[in-house]
Order: C-alpha cells, then sequence, then structure tokens
C-alpha cells in the first residue's frame, strides 16, 4: 500500500463545446507501469492501461452535465465534477491532489499541483480514466448524432466540428453557453445583429 491514501484528481472535458466534463478520483496501492499524462499516451495505450489502473486501487467517476456548465460555468462545473468523484470514492483518502490551480470544496486536506498529471502517479492514473471514460461516452454519442462527428474529436472545437455545428445546429449535447455554439443559435434564430 502506498503511504498516506492519496487521492489524485484531475478532470477532462473543459474546452470541448459538446458533452459533458468528466474527473476521476483515483487512490493507488501500488503504482502500475507506465503511467504518463494522458495527453502523452497513445489511445491504444491509454485503453489498455486503464484495468491495470483499476486493479491498482480504488477508481470514482463524477460529472457535470451540460446543462450545469450552461447553468453556472465550465470551472464551476469541473469543480463539482471532481468534488462528485472524490465523494464516490469507497474509502476516505488522507488527502487530495488536484492538476491545476483550482480544486473543489471538500471537508479533507486538498492541494492543487500544477502539471499534476505528469508528476503524481494517482494524478497521472485519474487523467487517463477520465480521458479513456469520456471518449467512450462521446464516442456513443456520436452514434445517436452521427453529424458532428464526436467520435473523432471528443466534442473539441476542430474545424469538422464546428463547420457540422454551422451546417447542422447544435444537438442537445452542446453547450450553449460557450461562445461558438451560441453564435449559431443567434445566427439561426436571427438575432445575428444584422
Amino acid at each position: 500500500m502506498r503511504e498516506g491514501r492519496i487521492a489524485g484528481v484531475d478532470e477532462v472535458g473543459r474546452g470541448p463545446l459538446a458533452g459533458p466534463v468528466l474527473a476521476c478520483a483515483v487512490v493507488l496501492r501500488e503504482i502500475p507501469e507506465g503511467l504518463a499524462d494522458s495527453k502523452r499516451l497513445a489511445a491504444a495505450r491509454r485503453e489498455a492501461l486503464v484495468p491495470l489502473i483499476r486493479r491498482s486501487g480504488w477508481v470514482a467517476l463524477g460529472a457535470a452535465s451540460v446543462r450545469e456548465i450552461d447553468r453556472t460555468d465550465i470551472l464551476r462545473a469541473s469543480l463539482l465534477a471532481m468534488r462528485r468523484a472524490v465523494l464516490r470514492l469507497p474509502l476516505r483518502p488522507a488527502r487530495v491532489l488536484v492538476d491545476g490551480r483550482h480544486a473543489p470544496d471538500l471537508d479533507l486536506p486538498v492541494e492543487c499541483v500544477v502539471g499534476g498529471d505528469a508528476t503524481v502517479p494517482e494524478i497521472a492514473a485519474a487523467s487517463i480514466v477520465a480521458k479513456v471514460v469520456r471518449d467512450r461516452l462521446m464516442a456513443r454519442l456520436g452514434t445517436r448524432h452521427p453529424a458532428y462527428g464526436f467520435a473523432g474529436h471528443a466534442g473539441y472545437p476542430t474545424a469538422a466540428h464546428r463547420e457540422a455545428l454551422r451546417r447542422f445546429g447544435p444537438c442537445p449535447h452542446h453547450r450553449r453557453s460557450f461562445a461558438p455554439v451560441r453564435a449559431v443559435l443567434e445566427e439561426r434564430c436571427g438575432g445575428g445583429g444584422q
């Protein structure tokens, strides 16, 4: 068992125009080989690491819906998803290390670690699981809304996604509070300022 029951927390999905923001909290008994920041790993390697991470400790997920993102803002929604993930852990961690500059409100010692997904194994593990789970979710949404190509870009504002948004308008999974989506809605509703 690693010392101190440290929970690492990371989120994914702050920048996309569609889909929820997803957070993961991980407490590791042992460090699986090959952990690294999810952004530096190929998709196949991330997929292969998820079962190893799950066997090496405790994993919990938390999400904030598109509705919650639109009702508050993306930072508050991210913090809500992180809080939910930590509270869903089956054990109470001694402390929580969060990737980045902002931490959720918890009744636990919490520390922000900028670049933690590259330096703290628990955060790296959380980063990997969160990315894999959200990518799978967006691929499933892509089968229900194939015009947007969610499986290819996970809702991020690629040129192809923005063009599909302009052409077809937003689907229920688009974040209406995000400027590119709002602009399309205004244009389609005749409120484009012309």
